[in-house]
């Protein structure tokens, strides 16, 4: 919802040269590694959750978590704009001609015209997200657990294949890393089918 929002500002609702402000920072996002977001919340949102909630260490999966998201956030971002924008502009004007709010305008016109590339964008950044290592093996709290909260530590799949790659070569352990990395693929290529098949249907009706 907050990227769908953002989109939504930068695309239609918000002052143009704002707007273009706000696509240009989070263009500049998209740039930035990922061992930097991690850093950020390390220094930042662990303290800040453990000061705030006072449960565990702050090192959790809510963490890790919020940090995902806003890792990802520029690409869904970017995504949504683009195919706000590819909204062809004589229904925007029959919404201007019929006196029409810019409320209406985005509500009516915008997302169901829309609705195929934001799924697409919103797949595409779970993907990013499911297979990102740094976040989880820096801010996840590493714990080989089931957790019960939010609050408590996880270790999460790729943070499994990274720490015990780094450090086995024989044990049983090290074997089922390879499962993990099948499931993953397997996880990541569904989601990959999914986008084609949005992007293929949506080309065909255009």
């Amino acid at each position: 919802p907050v990227c769908l929002g953002c989109s939504a500002f930068i695309s239609l609702f918000g002052p143009p040269g704002l707007g273009r402000f706000v696509r240009r920072t989070v263009e500049m996002m998209t740039g930035i590694p990922t061992v930097i977001y991690g850093f950020i919340g390390i220094f930042l949102l662990v303290p800040f959750l453990r000061d705030v909630f006072d449960q565990g260490s702050g090192l959790c999966w809510l963490s890790a978590s919020l940090m995902l998201a806003l890792l990802i956030s520029p690409t869904m971002i970017l995504f949504f704009t683009d195919h706000f924008n590819k909204v062809p502009v004589h229904y925007l004007l029959c919404v201007d001609a019929l006196g029409g709010s810019r409320a209406q305008k985005f509500l009516h016109v915008i997302l169901p015209c829309s609705w195929r590339g934001i799924m697409a964008g919103t797949i595409l950044a779970m993907g990013r997200a499911m297979g990102d290592t740094l976040i989880g093996l820096m801010i996840a709290g590493n714990a080989v657990q089931a957790p019960n909260s939010l609050f408590d530590s996880i270790r999460t799949l790729t943070a499994h294949i990274a720490l015990v790659f780094a450090s086995d070569f024989e044990s049983l352990e090290f074997k089922a890393i390879f499962a993990c990395g099948l499931f993953l693929f397997f996880l990541t290529s569904m989601l990959v089918i999914i986008v084609r098949l949005l992007t293929f249907r949506q080309g065909r009706q255009t």
